[in-house]
């Protein structure tokens, strides 16, 4: 399925303009009179944004931001605003919106953001698929294993690590091959920055 653009206005007229504008270049479009709405809908597994008027009946668009955030709902916001409200802008900017525009709206503009949108949410998708197979490679590997892989991104070479864990360095040396082939590591660099991604250590145990 395409990526979809999700627009919510309380304005029937907004809606459908927007939805016939980013329908013409191709992209799906899902529009809500409501935030809850939006809420209540199911809402398919694939890129997108969400384009949120600021002024809604009831909760308003940065509430509603809020609680997208507190929901674990990471689509991309871009406010839509008949008023140039300099204040509501760059607390929604700060609350992470990627733009803040206001009507009437330039089309050329309101393309960009969307696609801007698109882009950023692609890039979150892929950073969390990686992270979940760098976190089922680190899964595999054995207790004795992950250990010395902490060591070995803290720093640590084999004759320390060997000190520390009570083996010898030959036996390290094995451990720390089957880390790397286990991780799909092409160097240390490399399996330093895994680790980095699943936020281990990277101070050896004895260092307080």
């Amino acid at each position: 399925m395409k990526e979809i653009v999700y627009i919510i206005d309380d304005d029937a007229s907004v809606r459908e303009g927007l939805g016939d504008l980013l329908r013409s270049v191709g992209l799906e479009v899902l529009t809500f009179a409501s935030s809850q709405e939006f809420l209540d809908s199911k809402r398919p597994e694939v890129p997108g944004c969400i384009i949120l008027d600021v002024r809604l009946p009831g909760r308003s668009g940065l509430e509603f931001q809020s609680m997208l955030t507190s929901l674990g709902i990471e689509l991309p916001v871009i406010f839509i605003s008949a008023h140039s409200d300099i204040p509501i802008s760059v607390r929604a900017m700060k609350a992470g919106a990627i733009e803040f525009l206001t009507k009437p709206l330039r089309e050329q503009e309101l393309l960009d953001a969307a696609y801007a949108g698109i882009e950023r949410d692609c890039a979150r998708r892929q950073e969390v698929a990686l992270i979940a197979e760098l976190r089922s490679r680190y899964d595999s590997l054995t207790p004795r294993e992950r250990e010395i892989m902490n060591l070995v991104v803290a720093g640590s070479v084999n004759k320390q690590i060997a000190a520390h864990v009570g083996l010898s360095e030959v036996t390290v040396k094995v451990h720390r091959g089957h880390v790397m082939q286990k991780m799909q590591a092409r160097s240390l660099v490399d399996l330093v920055r895994m680790a980095d991604s699943l936020g281990l250590t990277t101070k050896p145990a004895w260092v307080r």
